[in-house]
């Protein structure tokens, strides 16, 4: 049975309520720099929307090279596992498209990074009280399942299971405080916080997938650390390729040219 909350699905409420943490901080953010002005910016987020709850639904989809042996799309769409990392790439193509389409030119990275860090930390939650929690820790500490909740997500009864979600909250709430902070006392390139931000959480999610208890796919590693060995490298290109064009010259000095 799927855990409820006031008759909810659990999962969904803190899912919902992230969405809503986000867009209060992007509101908020976007006040503080008087970009909420301009109309075209509520399409950006639309497309951001959007685009994240498509890929999030979709993203397990192609699990299998035998194109036979996935779901159909309207199985997945129904009945599919959700991916965080599927919804932050579908959220990114979604503002870029939305962009294109209603020709607002300025980056918005500064405002999302906040939102989207708490947002995260916020949903997650619902993961912690729902699915799996991760894998056996090896000693007396851990979240330890009785029989119908390890029924029910597919772990081992009564063995003491690493906390994975408590990690990866801790990990976006403290990035949420940094981010936060940072916008206020600290120059920074514009937009960049968010390619940091992601860049810094796809090696955190590296890592965690170790005591995730996730599938392992291919040469020991899980699906989500397979995408994340082809798109960490290119974030931190990136970064890399900013800072060659002296896009991060200023940090030292406080003062940084957008």
């Amino acid at each position: 049975m799927v855990p409820t909350l006031f008759g909810l699905d659990t999962h969904a409420v803190f899912v919902g309520l992230g969405v809503v943490a986000a867009l209060v901080v992007f509101t908020l953010e976007g006040r503080r720099r008087g970009a909420t002005t301009d109309e075209r910016l509520l399409l950006v987020v639309t497309g951001g929307l959007v685009g994240g709850a498509v890929f999030m639904r979709l993203g397990t989809w192609l699990q299998h090279v035998d194109l036979r042996q996935n779901a159909s799309l309207a199985e997945q769409w129904a009945y599919g596992n959700r991916s965080i990392l599927g919804g932050l790439v579908g959220a990114w193509v979604g503002v870029h498209v939305a962009k294109r389409l209603s020709g607002y030119s300025l980056r918005t990275g500064d405002l999302f990074a906040p939102a989207v860090a708490l947002g995260m930390a916020v949903g997650r939650v619902g993961c912690l009280l729902t699915e799996r929690p991760g894998s056996p820790t090896g000693s007396s500490w851990g979240i330890t399942l009785g029989e119908a909740a390890a029924t029910r997500t597919g772990a081992p009864a009564g063995i003491p299971l690493h906390p994975s979600f408590v990690y990866e909250i801790a990990f976006h709430a403290a990035a949420f405080a940094v981010i936060w902070w940072w916008l206020r006392h600290q120059p920074v390139p514009s937009g960049e916080l968010l390619v940091w931000y992601l860049g810094a959480y796809g090696v955190a999610r590296f890592l965690l997938e170790y005591v995730r208890g996730n599938e392992v796919a291919w040469l020991g590693l899980t699906r989500p650390q397979l995408f994340l060995l082809v798109t960490v490298p290119l974030i931190l290109a990136r970064v890399a390729l900013q800072a060659r064009r002296g896009a991060y010259q200023g940090l030292r000095s406080g003062t940084v040219v957008a």
